[in-house]
């Protein structure tokens, strides 16, 4: 048995892998998604899917720390650690979690943190420069969830080495019928994040200090993506490809050191989680027409424009042109989704888009 439950996560995502038998299923949790995810739909599908049928979390996955990504994992951790204080039973039974903390990915010298902290003090930051405040709040989130875990004595990175890389996780490893490769990070995007962010601060830092809004807005453009551990999980012969939030050459270098790619310098998949929410600044048509799938999977809900409209048309016109039918499943129309649709139509282009049921909490997307 494999199949991915994709939980309503709006801008953000939230990930259920169940493995194993039908007679005993396995879970894995990847990402709790944005505020109000875990109340709205996480708690309700971890009691549907898992707990009523005796399950546990085998592992609980952060890719990596943004808000969007985290919170409802903080969230779960919270009620878990309340529930414990109060002596009542527990949601659901974790037995360890996956998480590259910013400290041991990026800031690894403890300099970097003290310095985003007195920005987001800044006044009026958290409004003018939203993609930064959700990636500096990421990280202090990321902080308590590893709080939160060493309270309820949930092992972190215990089965891996920490941090989580491609070149630290050098076999895959086994949970029942399933198998996980790290494809993401490298060390080497690593370094190079580390001085993404140095430069970012020392080119930034006395604009934004200024509270001048368009200085502020224009920095905010180019701040730094964060590290996401990349996975392939593999069950059945079926496979899934997740990416996180992770750029398509850092994806594409992380097959090509695990060996998944073939003599062409192509892979394939029967899942493929798009990244960052379709975001066009992480993918290229050229990607697209090396990594393709069966399925693509996009949570996104039109916030900051995602999944953004040249996404999708690549996808679409990759596939065309490789005579494949891909079916596109989205958690949320959008005003991308729909000009999709109209501008490059269904039957001419050969591709299928399913959505969410609105007023749902997941969709089930089964392989085997």
């Amino acid at each position: 048995m494999f199949a991915l439950h994709v939980i309503q996560a709006e801008f953000g995502d939230c990930l259920l892998l169940e493995y194993g038998t039908a007679g005993a299923p396995h879970f894995i949790l990847v990402d709790g998604g944005p505020p109000q995810i875990f109340k709205d739909h996480l708690s309700k599908i971890l009691g549907e899917k898992v707990v009523s049928q005796g399950a546990k979390l085998d592992r609980v996955i952060l890719s990596h720390v943004d808000n969007d990504h985290i919170v409802g994992l903080v969230d779960l951790f919270a009620e878990l650690q309340l529930q414990q204080a109060n002596s009542q039973p527990a949601l659901v039974q974790i037995e360890g979690l996956w998480h590259n903390s910013f400290r041991r990915t990026i800031d690894v010298n403890g300099a970097l943190q003290p310095r985003l902290q007195t920005l987001l003090a800044v006044a009026g930051m958290q409004t003018t420069m939203d993609h930064t405040a959700i990636s500096l709040n990421g990280i202090a989130e990321g902080n308590k969830l590893r709080q939160l875990a060493q309270l309820l004595q949930i092992s972190i990175n215990t089965d891996l080495p920490d941090p989580i890389t491609v070149d630290t996780a050098t076999t895959s490893k086994n949970f029942d019928n399933l198998r996980l490769t790290v494809v993401g990070p490298s060390e080497e995007n690593l370094a190079a994040l580390r001085e993404e962010w140095n430069k970012w601060l020392d080119n930034h830092e006395d604009a934004i200090a200024s509270s001048e809004a368009r200085l502020m807005a224009n920095a905010d453009q180019s701040v730094p993506n964060l590290s996401s551990i990349c996975l392939v999980a593999e069950a059945d012969g079926r496979t899934i490809l997740l990416t996180g939030d992770a750029r398509s050459d850092h994806i594409h270098d992380g097959l090509r050191a695990k060996g998944l790619l073939d003599a062409s310098d192509h892979a394939h998949f029967d899942i493929f989680k798009v990244a960052h929410h379709g975001s066009d600044r992480n993918v290229t048509k050229t990607f697209f027409r090396k990594v393709t799938a069966d399925r693509y999977v996009i949570s996104a809900n039109g916030k900051y424009g995602n999944p953004d409209l040249a996404t999708l048309i690549w996808l679409v016109e990759a596939a065309k042109e490789q005579d494949r039918s891909p079916e596109i499943i989205a958690t949320n129309e959008t005003p991308s989704t729909r000009k999709l649709t109209q501008e490059y139509p269904q039957d001419e282009y050969g591709y299928s888009l399913r959505f969410l049921p609105e007023g749902d909490s997941s969709i089930e997307v089964r392989l085997a």
